[in-house]
């Protein structure tokens, strides 16, 4: 699959989760970073996918992130390692 395509599914991914009620508001932050991060056309596509997984390992670790919301992240880290 083309990784400009896939890409673009991971930001809709990004979206729903910066947009849950249900997850804290710093995760609904950090996934609005991990986005921006990834839509920064300066950089290369490798910095911008190894960038917004460390942002996103973050957030997974955080203890107050509910268990369906870390499940999204892990699922999006899984999908950013395979682009690029």
């Amino acid at each position: 699959m083309d990784s400009n395509i896939k890409l673009k599914q991971i930001i809709g991914v990004l979206d729903q989760l910066a947009e849950d009620t249900s997850v804290p508001r710093n995760i609904r932050r950090g996934a609005t970073d991990a986005k921006e991060r990834l839509l920064l056309q300066s950089e290369a596509l490798d910095v911008r996918t190894a960038s917004a997984i460390i942002i996103l390992d973050e957030l997974a670790n955080d203890p107050n992130i509910p268990l369906h919301g870390r499940t999204l992240i892990w699922n999006i880290i899984s999908q950013l390692e395979t682009v690029g």
